[in-house]
């Protein structure tokens, strides 16, 4: 990557002693340098070229001096380092210039290799600062997703072991899928379709959070949600009964006089794969649930009406006494060579 150094001198030659020594970087398009004769054009330099990343500065010039112009630079961008270039003599300057937060300096008449190395640990230095302030930005973006027990488990030895093995596990997957949502989404404007479906989501996440359950993705319109654990299928059902009723509390959009929010919601309980699933040449994976399990709760989401909750005969077997749930028939699902028996619960 190309580093763009502003010299700022008044002495001529400097321009030149510089292209020479670096003839090899700037022909390799390491090293970009741009020249100014004082602090003033240096600050109108830095307009046109905003990307750059040091500056190498005199301090003795006309108009205005490496002194004002270390000030303004320190103003405007704090990322950019500046070396400043003196005589001995000028040391109590040169003391001033560090205090106002010279990165560095090298004294006249300039030692080339000496002014090479401090370069390159200016510029080192430089990207440290850029790496450091990119990272602070992710982990704040991260820590608008990611609840922070999450985050300090990640960082923790146990992070790869426990999170990246592949087990099958016992649990219960829930889909719940906003109905009618397709037919909004191809007539309303994409803000009002977006800020909807957040707000859904957010209500349906809460619910399922509280109830122990976990987001494991979203599909369009549609939620899946995982539950592992002690009574693990009651606090589903707990959760998606929660979840219809906030849901249909919801207000109807003033915009949208024909929709009413209302979800359609399948369950289904038993053993399924969990693992890092997807591509890995194109950095694309999920640490997701997969298996008959996955499939047969999708089933029963597309089965279910609006407002309906449906989960089949084995699990309807686990929690008929702990619910009320009524028959509804049966029902032909793919891979499945007998007609599957499905529950409404009701409350």
């Amino acid at each position: 990557m190309k580093t763009k150094i502003l010299v700022v001198d008044d002495e001529e030659d400097l321009k030149v002693l510089i292209k020479q020594r670096f003839r090899k970087k700037i022909r390799e398009e390491e090293y970009d340098f741009i020249f100014a004769e004082n602090g003033r054009f240096a600050l109108e330099q830095l307009e046109t070229h905003p990307d750059v990343d040091l500056v190498l500065s005199d301090i003795n010039m006309p108009e205005m001096d490496g002194l004002t112009l270390l000030s303004k630079l320190n103003e405007q961008n704090h990322l950019l380092k500046s070396v400043i270039v003196s005589a001995y003599g000028d040391m109590e300057n040169i003391r001033t210039a560090m205090n106002r937060g010279a990165f560095d300096f090298i004294t006249k008449p300039i030692d080339f290799k000496d002014l090479e190395l401090t370069i390159e640990k200016t510029i080192a230095h430089v990207a440290i600062l850029k790496k450091t302030l990119q990272a602070i930005k992710e982990n704040n973006i991260l820590k608008m997703y990611v609840d922070e027990n999450v985050l300090n488990f990640m960082g923790s030895r146990d992070y790869e072991s426990t999170v990246m093995v592949n087990e099958t596990i016992e649990g219960t997957v829930v889909f719940i899928d906003v109905c009618g949502f397709t037919k909004i989404s191809e007539n309303a404007t994409a803000d009002t379709v977006v800020t909807l479906i957040n707000n859904y989501f957010d209500v349906m996440v809460k619910e399922i959070i509280d109830h122990q359950g976990f987001i494991d993705k979203f599909i369009g319109d549609a939620i899946m949600a995982v539950f592992k654990g002690d009574y693990h299928l009651d606090r589903a059902i707990d959760a998606a009964l929660a979840v219809r009723q906030k849901i249909n509390q919801l207000p109807q959009p003033e915009d949208l006089k024909d929709f009413k929010p209302k979800v359609s919601i399948g369950i289904k309980s038993g053993e399924m794969i969990s693992g890092n699933i997807g591509s890995a040449s194109l950095r694309r994976l999920d640490y997701t649930v997969i298996g008959d399990t996955v499939n047969t709760a999708a089933r029963l989401q597309d089965a279910a009406k609006a407002d309906q909750i449906v989960i089949c005969e084995t699990c309807y077997e686990k929690v008929k006494e702990a619910f009320q749930c009524k028959e509804v028939g049966s029902i032909t699902m793919k891979n499945k060579s007998n007609p599957v028996t499905i529950y409404e619960v009701i409350e």
